[in-house]
């Protein structure tokens, strides 16, 4: 059962230990770690071997770097021997990065076959599917009985040596993938039978596994698990031999770190710098896009700035001109979460985003015509001129054009010059949407009313 409340007490998460999930106990700790250092590590010290792995991974960054210095090599050597091959490799290289003294101490405290597993893992690129994969997995040769297959599953099953298994893979003696048989399906055949009567004994495509290659990029695994509603992929090597597994747990990881990214590039800042314990770099950073910031700004006060003396000569230009630019701001930054989110789903292209394009503008001209007409009766009602509401009208919708055509627009051409559209793109769009709304309501205004 979940626990969504925090345990805050540390004797009383102590002893509900054995009932709750690695995530619930990170969860607690830290909680019990803002108001008690000592109650923290003294808690982290009392875990179970077969749960601190999990319990540290699921912590933030800055807690589990303190966690590997405080624990002891012994201790660290005994969790990531409790992990799973992909898990172990995470913990291992994170200790490299503090202590590379420490974390071979750790490796070299771990059993050969687990040494082999960290070092083929490693050889892989974080982006990269090979990183992803598990190697415990559940397979059995084309020439084995099913009865010997499970008998060893019940085994290993036994020995904990294996969690989450949902099929069994077939391979042949050059250990290439044949076939998946999902254990729902397995469970209903003749145990007497081998698996290659199984499989020729069925239209050639209904064990068909669904296969990556140990090389290809995660971001787009990820998205074969979205559209295919997968739960595990095989992925293989040279010669499409078996190598390992990814798990739906590691994809949702995947998926929520690219979202978490986005979300911090739209807005200008750094998720590894977020979680420093440097502040005066983590300010540095911001301070980086806040001068870009500045830039623009300064330039939309020098297209107010030609208009100066048409601001003096009609005050109430000066006030209705933010309406403008915050529409426009808004609209344009509807339409860049949009094309933003469909680029990195893999949804549109450059090639194929003229019907995308053509949906945010008619969209924002839809609403410019919709708010023109509000706004312009306010202003009208407001002033007491009829005309002041036909500027500022014609404005809003010549505003929020803009905002829809280059809030598409500037995510599309970044991604043409393999620039991450996320990375700013909010700033561009501020300054088109600022100095073509002030721009437009102030030359609208000097033509008409002045």
């Amino acid at each position: 059962m979940p626990n969504e409340n925090a345990i805050k007490n540390p004797e009383e998460l102590l002893s509900k230990i054995h009932e709750l999930h690695p995530s619930d106990i990170a969860f607690s700790l830290k909680k019990i770690e803002q108001k008690s250092e000592d109650d923290f590590f003294f808690i982290i010290k009392q875990l179970p071997d077969d749960i601190l792995g999990d319990v540290i991974l699921e912590l933030p960054d800055n807690l589990r770097e303190d966690v590997y210095e405080e624990l002891s090599i012994e201790k660290l050597t005994d969790a990531v021997d409790e992990l799973e091959s992909d898990d172990a490799t995470d913990l291992i290289q994170e200790i490299e990065e503090i202590d590379v003294k420490k974390a071979k101490e750790i490796f070299d405290g771990l059993e050969q076959e687990d040494q082999q597993d960290i070092d083929w893992l490693k050889r892989y690129a974080e982006d990269e599917a090979g990183s992803y994969m598990q190697m415990e997995l559940f397979s059995a040769n084309l020439k084995e009985k099913i009865k010997d297959s499970i008998t060893r599953l019940k085994q290993s099953k036994a020995e904990d040596e294996l969690d989450n298994i949902h099929q069994v893979f077939i391979i042949n003696d050059n250990k290439e993938l044949i076939a998946s048989i999902l254990l729902e399906d397995l469970i209903i055949f003749d145990f007497e039978k081998t698996y290659e009567e199984i499989i020729s004994s069925h239209e050639e495509n209904r064990f068909k596994p669904f296969v990556v290659n140990d090389k290809e990029d995660i971001d787009k695994v990820a998205k074969h698990f979205e559209k295919y509603n997968l739960s595990v992929v095989a992925v293989v090597g040279y010669q499409d031999m078996l190598m390992g597994r990814i798990t739906s747990d590691d994809i949702i990881d995947v998926i929520e770190e690219n979202a978490t990214e986005q979300m911090y590039q739209l807005a200008g800042v750094n998720d590894d710098f977020e979680h420093e314990d440097n502040l005066f770099t983590t300010a540095k950073k911001r301070a980086f896009w806040l001068f870009i910031n500045l830039g623009t700004a300064i330039l939309a006060s020098l297209v107010i700035g030609l208009f100066d003396e048409t601001i003096e000569s009609y005050v109430a230009l000066a006030i209705l001109m933010p309406i403008v630019a915050s529409m426009g701001g808004n609209a344009g930054t509807q339409t860049l979460a949009v094309m933003v989110r469909q680029l990195a789903l893999g949804d549109i292209d450059f090639d194929n985003s003229k019907d995308a394009i053509k949906k945010e503008v008619f969209i924002s001209v839809f609403n410019g015509l919709l708010f023109a007409l509000i706004i312009g009766i306010v202003a009208w009602a407001w002033f007491n001129t009829a005309l002041l509401g036909f500027v500022i009208a014609m404005s809003m919708v010549i505003n929020l054009f803009s905002a829809g055509f280059f809030g598409a627009s500037i995510p599309l051409v970044l991604k043409k010059f393999n620039i991450d559209p996320a990375i700013g793109s909010t700033v561009l769009l501020t300054t088109v949407t600022d100095i073509v709304g002030f721009f437009s309501f102030l030359m609208l205004a000097k033509t008409i009313l002045l």
